[in-house]
């Protein structure tokens, strides 16, 4: 195992030889000496080193003489312009907390009073790598979180929704506010939060709030905050998500269920970019922009008085609407793929490969009421269940085969064979009205016989003969 390399900077013997003892004893370390300003930048420059200690006070030429206490800061600064990234711990004879805050102000992770013990000096290391550890998977989680929300990422081909990405492309940037309208499970947040973290925003916080999920008594205080003593409960001040989402953007989700006090309020930020908390007397500049969803009829709304009008125009300047999954079928496929390698990953140590033509042909004449959603928890529901390679037709819920029942003279939902041999697609087509009529009576075997016009026990065999456990 590689050792991790100590660079130790101090113009005294004593000190640097002690703290090299110290690096010695610990398993994972190596020291590597210098004793002046000038060598420590050198090996600094030339070496990796995961850790640099270095004095506040060290002389220029290491030799004790002519201290100058801007040398520590000036290693700093120098260290900082060469693209040093060693984690640097200043070291010092005085406990001072000005000094302290000045060198981690120029770059230092820590600060260590002498005399410096083993476990001082053990401990600032590791705290040193742990700092750096969640430095490092706070980077990559904003990086997961921006490549997970970026146009490349949503799972759509369709021409709908390349027009949908063109937009937000064309828009991303304003402060224009924008309204999400869609059907329940669409993806409306999705698209919201492509929306932030494609904009000159992202690096703000994304701030979503559902307006119908929070009491309206709480609802007010939620948005703008409060101070303390404002009413019976507010024992401290609290700030609102509004001053939570400076910078960035407030998602406010179904806002066709915001109450109408509370619309009036809205509406003054939009015009006058400032909130209020409640039972304060000041008001709060803020810097936000506002995307709204819904899934309600706006217009519908301002018609039964239930939506004030002037608000009503004030988030309406930019409009999205995400169409069903019905009307853009080209995405279906893709998803499909998309959500087996998701919950492949989570669920099932053998691997689905795909969907049979049969299952296949279900998922696509399906109407999809719930949209997106549904299709995803139908999929990670059917990944559950297999047993096979494929996803089968027995593997879905058994409203998906009710809907594919056709109408008198209506030929949608019609069996179109694969081979024309009756001998092939005779157990095809029995085993289909059987998995029909089991849907028709909600399961009900029963019943179902009856549709049949076959025996229970009979229904009970082919059901085990085709793996139809319902």
């Amino acid at each position: 195992m590689t050792k991790k390399r100590v660079l130790i900077i101090d113009d005294e013997f004593e000190i640097r030889s002690l703290l090299g003892k110290y690096i010695e004893k610990m398993k994972d370390y190596e020291p590597c000496i210098a004793k002046d300003l000038r060598e420590g930048l050198e090996l600094a420059r030339n070496n990796d080193f995961e850790h640099i200690l270095c004095d506040y006070y060290l002389s220029p030429n290491g030799n004790g003489a002519g201290r100058d206490d801007q040398t520590a800061i000036e290693f700093l600064r120098r260290a900082r312009a060469a693209g040093i990234t060693s984690n640097i711990i200043v070291m010092s004879g005085k406990a001072e907390v000005d000094m302290a805050v000045h060198v981690t102000k120029m770059g230092a992770v820590d600060y260590l009073a002498k005399p410096i013990t083993f476990a001082q000096l053990e401990f600032a290391l590791k705290r040193a790598e742990e700092r750096e550890k969640l430095f490092k998977e706070n980077v990559q989680l904003k990086q997961q979180v921006e490549e997970k929300y970026s146009f490349s990422n949503i799972v759509a081909r369709s021409p709908q929704m390349e027009r949908i990405f063109s937009v937000i492309e064309k828009v991303k940037d304003y402060k224009t506010t924008v309204l999400v309208t869609g059907e329940s499970g669409t993806g409306k947040e999705l698209v919201s939060r492509a929306l932030h973290f494609n904009s000159i925003r992202k690096h703000a916080p994304f701030v979503a709030v559902n307006c119908g999920g929070i009491p309206e008594n709480l609802l007010e205080s939620e948005l703008f905050g409060h101070i303390k003593g404002a009413f019976t409960d507010a024992v401290r001040s609290k700030r609102g998500l509004f001053e939570e989402a400076q910078g960035g953007t407030l998602f406010l989700d179904e806002i066709g269920e915001l109450p109408m006090t509370l619309q009036v309020k809205l509406l003054r930020v939009l015009q006058e970019h400032e909130i209020r908390p409640v039972g304060d007397t000041r008001t709060i500049k803020v810097d936000v922009r506002i995307v709204a969803a819904t899934a309600r009829n706006l217009g519908e709304l301002v018609r039964k008085g239930r939506f004030r009008e002037d608000l009503y125009y004030r988030i309406n300047v930019l409009t999205i609407v995400i169409p069903p999954l019905r009307e853009r079928r080209e995405d279906i496929r893709l998803l499909i793929n998309h959500f087996i390698d998701k919950y492949n990953e989570v669920i099932k140590p053998k691997k689905v490969t795909g969907v049979s033509p049969e299952a296949m042909q279900v998922l696509m004449n399906y109407r999809w009421p719930g949209n997106v959603r549904e299709l995803e928890n139908v999929i990670e529901r059917a990944l559950v269940l297999t047993e096979h390679e494929t996803i089968q037709i027995e593997d879905l819920p058994l409203n998906l085969y009710a809907m594919e029942v056709p109408s008198e003279g209506d030929g949608k939902g019609e069996f179109i064979p694969e081979a024309l041999s009756i001998k092939k697609n005779a157990k095809k087509i029995e085993k289909r009205l059987i998995t029909i009529a089991l849907a028709k009576t909600n399961g009900n075997k029963t019943q179902a016989a009856q549709l049949l016009e076959i025996s229970l026990p009979a229904l009970l065999y082919k059901m085990k003969e085709y793996g139809l456990n319902t």
